[in-house]
C-alpha cells in the first residue's frame, strides 16, 4: 500500500521543542521552517526536504493525535503519555539526547509528613495535574485518599489547605522549597518518548524505521562512557 503524503511527526510546543527540532536536524532534516512555523503561531508545517510534515500541538494532545492516526509519530514526555493513557508504541526511550526532558513525578508536602506512614492515614486529599497517575499511584501504595486536579499552581494546593500532599514534576526542587515543601516519594522518572500509531508502523515501516534506526545510532553513541 502506498501512502503519498510525508509523514506526520506530532510535536508539542512546550519546553522540548527547540531541542527536538535540533535533534531531526542533526538526523537529516531541515527542520527550520518548523521553528519558523511556531514563531508564526502556524499549527502545521512541512520541513525543508518535504519527507516529513510536522503537526505543532499541546503537549498534552500529541498521544491523542498519535494514537488516533492523525500523526504517525510524535516525541511526548512519559509523563503526558502514561497520564494520557494512548494506545501507541514506544519504539524509544530519548532522555540521553533530550536531556531538557528529564525531570522525576513526585509525592510532595509540608516538612511534617516526612517519614510518616501514609497507609496509615485514614484520609488524605492529594492535588495534581496529573489525576490519572496520581489515581494509580494511590491504589498501587494502598493509601486512602481522594485525588484532585487542577490545572496549575500545584504548591499552592498544600500551601492554602486545599490538599494535604502534591503529586508532580520537579526538575531542580527550588519551586517546593520555595513553598517549604518537600519530596517525600518518587513516582516515575520523566524523559521524552518517541511514539508511533500502530497501523502507521505496520504500513509505514520504510519511512519510520530509518527514523528509528537514526536515533538508535545517536543513542548508541551518547551511552558510550567517553561521549
Amino acid at each position: 500500500m502506498v501512502i503519498d503524503r510525508p509523514l506526520v511527526l506530532a510535536l508539542g510546543k512546550g519546553r522540548m521543542f527547540e531541542e527536538t527540532t535540533r535533534l531531526f536536524d542533526t538526523i537529516g532534516f531541515d527542520m527550520e521552517p518548523v521553528r519558523r512555523a511556531k514563531k508564526e503561531r502556524k499549527m502545521l508545517a512541512d520541513e525543508g526536504g518535504g519527507r516529513l510534515r510536522v503537526l505543532l500541538a499541546k503537549d498534552a494532545d500529541v498521544p491523542v493525535y498519535v494514537e488516533h492516526g492523525v500523526a504517525d509519530m510524535g516525541i511526548v514526555g512519559r509523563d503526558v503519555l502514561w497520564e494520557s493513557g494512548a494506545d501507541v508504541l514506544v519504539p524509544l526511550l530519548l532522555g540521553a539526547l533530550l536531556p531538557s526532558s528529564r525531570c522525576r513525578m513526585v509525592l510532595a508536602g509540608p516538612a511534617r509528613w516526612r517519614g510518616r506512614n501514609l497507609c496509615a492515614e485514614p484520609s488524605l486529599t492529594i492535588a495534581t495535574k496529573y489525576p490519572n497517575i496520581a489515581r494509580h499511584y494511590v491504589w498501587e501504595r494502598g493509601l486512602s485518599a481522594d485525588v484532585l486536579g487542577l490545572s496549575g499552581n500545584i504548591e499552592l494546593a498544600c500551601t492554602s489547605g486545599l490538599a494535604d500532599l502534591i503529586v508532580d514534576i520537579v526538575q531542580t526542587g527550588t519551586t517546593l522549597r520555595e513553598n517549604n515543601l518537600v519530596e517525600l516519594e518518587t513516582i516515575l522518572q520523566v524523559e521524552a518518548a518517541l511514539i508511533v500509531n500502530r497501523a502507521a508502523h505496520k504500513l509505514r515501516p520504510h519511512d519510520i524505521q530509518p527514523i528509528v534506526q537514526a536515533l538508535e545510532t545517536l543513542l548508541d553513541a551518547a551511552m558510550q562512557p567517553n561521549s
